[in-house]
């Protein structure tokens, strides 16, 4: 295990992915910041017209809850496709660069290889989401919002670890579809409908059952008056995020890789 997942983290380090994935979530609390300072300031908000507009939209106070719960909702959201590229890229550039064959030949066994890319994925969201808190907090406090207090912080960064852990463990059935597509298109299309489909479930009103529209919910996303998911919703989560690893393992055991 130790040496499979070394492998991992030197083609992660050898690729440009990290970077990339570490500025989308600086954007993400860049512009979570910029709404606070839109919101803080009516006046200019009303100056800046349609943006202004778009910041009331977001539902979010001007202090510290609303930042923090503002953060949480954007890493629920923009998390499924960070979080679902990286998945993605872990799994099917293996059959995009024609590394699969030969990665299979080595001695370690195939279950090992998928559990050091999961293990992979797994530190990669947290770490993302920890740089989100740590960029949040430095963002909120050179605003000098309003509402700060210890339990505050501790409440807002555990929703925002949680909307990030949610939302990563969705992503394996997408390691799945990236195997089994022996690549990145089937996969990238099958991130798209989840997406798509999430949105339009929450806002029937189904979100809770729904286990792609739960880490939203969780976040916040609905507004304060809806009700978080409850036991069923994340029960749904952990199912198919278990379901997503089982079968990847699977097909990685069993499939034929002569191709």
């Amino acid at each position: 295990m130790r040496d499979a997942l070394w492998a991992e983290l030197l083609k992660a380090r050898r690729s440009r992915l990290p970077a990339l994935t570490a500025l989308a979530f600086t954007i993400v609390a860049v512009v979570c910041g910029l709404f606070m300072f839109i919101l803080a300031d009516p006046a200019r908000a009303r100056a800046l017209g349609l943006l202004g507009d778009k910041a009331q939209l977001s539902g979010a106070s001007a202090d510290w809850p609303g930042y923090l719960a503002l953060l949480a909702q954007a890493v629920a959201v923009g998390g499924m496709l960070i979080y679902g590229m990286i998945a993605i890229w872990l799994f099917g550039r293996e059959f995009s660069d024609h590394t699969a064959k030969d990665l299979l030949a080595l001695p370690t066994s195939r279950t090992t290889i998928v559990a050091a890319k999961f293990a992979l994925a797994a530190a990669w969201a947290l770490l993302l989401a920890l740089q989100v808190v740590a960029l949040g907090m430095g963002i909120g406090a050179l605003l000098d919002l309003p509402g700060w207090s210890a339990e505050t912080a501790a409440q807002g960064v555990l929703r925002i670890v949680i909307a990030a852990t949610l939302t990563a463990l969705l992503t394996t059935p997408l390691s799945l579809a990236a195997s089994v597509g022996r690549g990145y298109l089937a996969a990238v299309a099958a991130m798209f409908v989840m997406l798509f489909s999430a949105q339009v479930i929450a806002a029937l009103g189904f979100g809770a059952y729904f286990p792609y529209s739960v880490p939203g919910l969780y976040a916040g996303l609905a507004g304060p008056d809806q009700d978080p998911p409850g036991t069923l919703g994340i029960a749904l989560v952990l199912a198919t995020a278990t379901a997503g690893a089982l079968m990847t393992i699977a097909w990685w055991r069993r499939a034929d890789h002569t191709r």
